[in-house]
């Protein structure tokens, strides 16, 4: 089985949409770094290992490669499109690295660290299209998980979200 790293955003879009049991049923394995999980997740989100979720551990090779990120790329990235990659998100991304593997994560700016360094990238956009093609939810209810990330406030490209799903029809 397929395995993603998530970032927060991910498991933070899922639980706002009211999809995190769906997410869990996707016929992937999901992983995301043990210090952002205790830090930013299980707070606010407790239980989601027993849904599925692995909390894993980043390597001391690949901590210090997390560590590397921000010099070679922050002072690059604009900050039109939100705040730079935290010391987490770095870490979600050095696990993907770490594993192979996708790294899950909607943060233009980590897209684009985990593009240059040559990792896949998937997104909430790309999460809903896997439960609509899993059979998990039909396109209307997922149009309806969508309205409820707009409403609570979270931010995707919301044309381009309601147009893949609707082409899946």
């Amino acid at each position: 089985m397929r395995l993603l790293i998530s970032d927060a955003n991910i498991l933070i879009d899922m639980e706002s949409a009211e999809l995190m049991a769906l997410f869990f049923r996707l016929p992937m394995q999901f992983g995301i770094p043990d210090l952002l999980y205790y830090e930013e997740i299980e707070p606010g989100t407790p239980g989601l290992e027993a849904l599925g979720l692995h909390v894993m551990e980043v390597s001391g090779a690949f901590v210090q490669y997390a560590e590397s990120l921000p010099c070679k790329y922050n002072t690059q990235l604009p900050t039109k499109n939100g705040p730079k990659p935290s010391h987490n998100d770095y870490l979600a991304l050095a696990l993907a690295k770490q594993e192979s593997c996708t790294l899950l994560t909607g943060d233009t700016h980590l897209r684009t660290v985990a593009h240059r360094e040559g990792v896949e990238v998937m997104g909430t956009i790309g999460l809903l299209c896997a439960l609509v093609e899993n059979q998990l939810l039909t396109v209307d209810d997922t149009l309806k998980a969508l309205q409820k990330m707009k409403e609570n406030k979270r931010r995707l490209p919301w044309t381009e979200a309601e147009k893949r799903l609707n082409a899946l029809r």
